[in-house]
């Protein structure tokens, strides 16, 4: 009997447990796939070949994680200065959390640029960028702009571009 009923348990964990965790895991691969195949043509990885736009949208990071630098932050910086420099873009909105007082990402990013020669007529601060999703689409809404280079990770970008694409936006990363 006790052989049975383990018999009976076993094939219920497989049906209600391990063929759901497999669907969820095929499904997340696809819409994964789908994102990555739907932006490749619009993410570069060198400053000479990304087409010229007005404006750059800077997807905000924390300056320090865990204690340390966060590359994350220091890389994106660093392009966004490239671009500029490189006549790839004119102006940036620094879009970043600041939810609580002494967290302040856009000022932080802005800072950063700043040290790398942006001047500070060439920055836009948007403290509303909780999330990519917030940062794309206030970037059309509070911004004005329907077309824009986005900086950041290329697994971020990828995720912002997606985002943007079925907004309607034109974007370039």
């Amino acid at each position: 009997m006790n052989k049975i009923l383990k018999s009976v348990c076993s094939k219920r964990i497989i049906r209600f447990v391990y063929f759901p965790l497999i669907a969820i895991f095929i499904f997340v691969m696809i819409c994964n796939t789908w994102v990555r195949k739907s932006t490749s043509l619009c993410c570069y990885n060198d400053v000479k070949a990304i087409p010229e736009n007005h404006v750059g949208l800077l997807l905000g990071t924390s300056k320090t994680a865990h204690g340390g630098e966060n590359l994350f932050f220091k890389y994106r910086i660093e392009a966004a200065a490239s671009l500029f420099k490189g006549g790839k873009i004119k102006h940036i909105i620094v879009s970043g959390d600041n939810h609580i007082a002494n967290y302040n990402e856009p000022e932080e990013m802005k800072n950063e640029l700043m040290k790398l020669g942006v001047p500070d007529s060439c920055i836009t601060l948007d403290y509303a960028g909780f999330r990519t999703l917030d940062s794309v689409v206030r970037c059309e809404k509070i911004f004005g702009q329907t077309k824009f280079t986005i900086i950041s990770q290329l697994f971020h970008n990828e995720r912002a571009l997606f985002i943007a694409n079925k907004s309607g936006l034109l974007c370039c990363l």
